[in-house]
């Protein structure tokens, strides 16, 4: 495998409006879109997609959201401090966010058939669990997974000690080794914006095109895109670190339960995460 290469993060123009757009041809995948939109008073955001599902979080903030003759308020002071609803659109249908202050959100959206209706998910519905242990110990938050129902769409929000790794043992989704096939968005935060996240993005390089090796230093508010491979990140010392993934690919509805495959030279470490674990000092010097 060769060295790890830099590749820049996706990162926030200034709004109002859309600071962040992935497409799926921005990507260079085939499934998933993802925005972040700073929405203003006076300033709504309006979006009806056809052939596509859509999940809008809330980040910050507080406004409205008027979809299929609804009106659904959210806020949250923080994604620090809170869980939000999740407003789900299915296809075709008109969806406006609003605000008499201000409200960001993430939209994202994927191929669908409308097979389901318009929805709203409290966050009493989401499944938490902690994860891991050791310096890969995290709570994730089962935003829009199964078994809440999507046809496409899987959401994660992730909570990750400063210092702490996430995603360990690295694991991927890419149709290879028996994965899934999943598009992936990492959109990062830090409790103090002065720090950092590494992510990092590999294969194994066992058949021709699949040599990948990337390292992505990503700040508060960055996006990092999963365009295949292995991947896993970790927290600088001082900032402690939120994520919100965006997935879509193969997998539908049920089969949304599907577990990615995970890098098998790391997982011996599930049996006891404090194994081989040093206290210090190491060595003598005296």
């Amino acid at each position: 495998m060769s060295n790890a290469a830099r590749t820049e993060p996706i990162r926030p123009a200034g709004g109002p409006g859309t600071v962040i757009d992935v497409t799926p041809e921005s990507a260079g995948w085939a499934n998933l879109a993802f925005a972040v939109v700073d929405v203003r008073a006076g300033r709504p955001n309006r979006g009806l997609v056809a052939g596509r599902e859509t999940a809008i979080v809330t980040l910050s903030g507080a406004g409205r959201v008027l979809v299929d003759g609804l009106t659904v308020d959210v806020g949250r002071s923080s994604v620090f401090d809170e869980v939000g609803r999740i407003v789900y659109v299915p296809p075709g249908v008109e969806y406006v966010v609003e605000t008499d202050s201000a409200v960001t959100v993430s939209v994202g959206s994927a191929p669908a058939e409308g097979r389901l209706p318009t929805r709203v998910f409290e966050p009493s519905e989401m499944r938490s669990e902690i994860r891991g242990g050791g310096t890969s110990y995290r709570q994730v938050v089962h935003a829009l997974a199964h078994p809440l129902p999507a046809e496409h769409l899987i959401l994660y929000e992730v909570y990750v000690p400063r210092g702490t790794w996430a995603g360990w043992p690295p694991h991927r989704h890419d149709g290879s080794e028996g994965s899934p096939y999943l598009e992936e968005v990492y959109y990062f935060r830090l409790d103090r914006p002065e720090g950092y996240v590494l992510h990092r993005n590999f294969t194994d390089g066992h058949g021709p095109g699949d040599e990948l090796d990337e390292v992505i230093v990503a700040g508060d508010g960055d996006v990092a895109l999963v365009p295949k491979g292995y991947h896993t990140s970790v927290a600088s010392p001082g900032s402690n670190m939120y994520f919100l993934n965006y997935l879509a690919g193969d997998l539908e509805l049920d089969e949304r339960r599907t577990p990615p495959c995970f890098h098998a030279e790391h997982t011996w470490i599930e049996a006891d995460w404090d194994a081989g674990a040093w206290s210090l000092p190491v060595v003598p010097t005296t």
